[in-house]
């Protein structure tokens, strides 16, 4: 399962380990017990989540390929429980490929740590092209480095952190369900929630029931609640 996020990057699913009923073993093996029938079993889901109870759903695993800009890949590292491995620039020579925003936002004045879309057709139009501009002439230094002979690991430092990179991000249910509940969510930067929103579409096909028990009672965010309405 793949889906296309932004204008150049994705997120893919490439491996899972166990599904909504991994929860439900995991959960009653504390009683010597396992799986018995659906309705009971997905009864379990919705007691566990209901309650706090969040250790079983670690024994679920999901392994995403990313494609993502710098920046966002930052804010991805903050959620420090899971297995990254990213593309090196050190080793690796970078394309021309950035993210180039298609609107502009402005500070939002009622939310510091929010903006909002700016109406503005000229003050758009002007911005783009000015960033646009940057990552031409940044890329042009950094290519003109390299044909010098300068490592990469010193030339990629002329670059913006809008450049694509990618990464292996493998991650428990429990961790993306702490994602969510930070990173879909208004408050979170435009360009993360996106993704975020896209790992949630994936949670959701691979484990339906624990999602739905998610979304009900322990999600705290609001994007994934309008996107189900």
């Amino acid at each position: 399962m793949k889906i296309d996020v932004l204008d150049r990057g994705f997120v893919e699913l490439v491996d899972k380990m166990g599904d909504d009923y991994s929860a439900v073993q995991a959960a009653r093996t504390s009683y010597g017990k396992g799986l018995t029938n659906k309705e009971r079993d997905d009864r379990l889901i919705d007691y566990l989540m209901k309650n706090g109870h969040q250790s079983p759903f670690e024994h679920i695993i999901f392994k995403f390929h990313l494609k993502l800009p710098i920046f966002v890949m930052r804010q991805l590292v903050r959620h420090r429980i899971a297995s990254i491995n990213e593309r090196s620039g050190r080793y690796t020579e970078f394309s021309e490929e950035w993210y180039l925003p298609s609107v502009i936002r402005i500070p939002d004045k009622d939310n510091r740590q929010g903006s909002i879309v700016c109406k503005d057709k000229e003050m758009n139009e002007r911005a783009i092209s000015i960033i646009s501009e940057a990552y031409e002439n940044a890329y042009a230094a950094y290519k003109r480095l390299i044909e010098m002979g300068v490592a990469k690991e010193m030339a990629r430092i002329v670059l913006p952190t809008s450049m694509y990179t990618e990464a292996y991000w493998t991650v428990n249910a429990r961790s993306v369900m702490n994602f969510l509940n930070q990173r879909a969510d208004s408050h979170a930067q435009a360009e993360i929630q996106e993704y975020a929103i896209a790992i949630a579409e994936i949670f959701k096909t691979g484990c339906p029931v624990t999602f739905d028990a998610f979304i009900r009672h322990s999600y705290t965010g609001d994007l994934l609640n309008r996107e189900a309405q």
